[in-house]
């Protein structure tokens, strides 16, 4: 099953693994239907900011068309949580006994496919994962999550850094490696990103602040500029041509 392209000239690519809560034909997760507009099935907000910010700056995107209940492509192909059988509480009783291979070759693979590609194609400067969060978990006493946005990477901190700064400068509650740590689960910008030597970021919004098109508007507006203030910082800091 392939992935959402969207073309566009710049040297920024957006990833949206979670864009989705379509589930195919042949898949019955045995869930109520009215959990696939929660987060646990689809990053809400994440595609039409994908889109949006996509048109703002001219970048060309990849945006997932499954749900992250049937697969999650934000995980490597041996996580154990690649094909949820929980996800915050609720029982995803479908994916009880499954064929895992059947999963990664229909949905996973062609989605890493068409990255590694666009990847190879344009040689992006900047990559960013745009996801976004739960303002609280539904299962345990897990606490309210404060931040508005959350800036999350591994290793390499050359994105992140001047992201947060601006975003903190902006008057945001920024979470660095939150409400997740980006040294844990970052498989996609792990794998396209940073084992390419590509400077990348996660960026989590938190979902209710992206429900509707005046949010999406919103925070098109904020991400381009923090886009602008990354590209500035890292051209900043480039090794001259020699």
């Amino acid at each position: 099953m392939n992935p959402e392209m969207l073309p566009g000239s710049g040297d920024v690519l957006l990833l949206c693994d979670h864009a989705s809560n379509a589930i195919p034909p042949g898949i019955d997760l045995g869930v109520a239907s009215d959990l696939l507009d929660r987060h646990i099935a689809i990053d809400i907000g994440a595609g039409p900011l994908t889109r949006a910010l996509a048109a703002a700056i001219g970048a060309p995107a990849v945006l997932a068309t499954v749900s992250r209940l049937v697969i999650d492509l934000n995980r490597e192909a041996d996580h154990p949580t690649l094909i949820p059988a929980t996800s915050d509480g609720h029982a995803i009783l479908g994916n009880g006994a499954v064929d895992r291979f059947e999963r990664i070759a229909r949905f996973h693979a062609p989605y890493h496919r068409a990255v590694a590609a666009e990847v190879r194609a344009r040689r992006p400067r900047l990559i960013l994962g745009i996801h976004s969060f739960t303002p609280r978990l539904e299962s345990g006493n897990a606490p309210d999550r404060r931040w508005e946005i959350g800036i999350l990477s591994n290793r390499d901190r050359r994105a992140a850094a001047p992201a947060i700064a601006f975003l903190e400068s902006a008057g945001l509650i920024v979470g660095d490696n939150e409400p997740y740590s980006g040294r844990v689960l970052n498989a996609t910008l792990n794998r396209h990103a940073e084992g390419q030597g590509i400077p990348s970021v996660g960026i989590e919004v938190r979902n209710d602040l992206i429900r509707d098109e005046a949010g999406v508007t919103r925070w098109t507006e904020i991400l381009t500029r923090m886009i602008a203030a990354v590209r500035n910082d890292l051209a900043s800091k480039a090794l001259p041509a020699t």
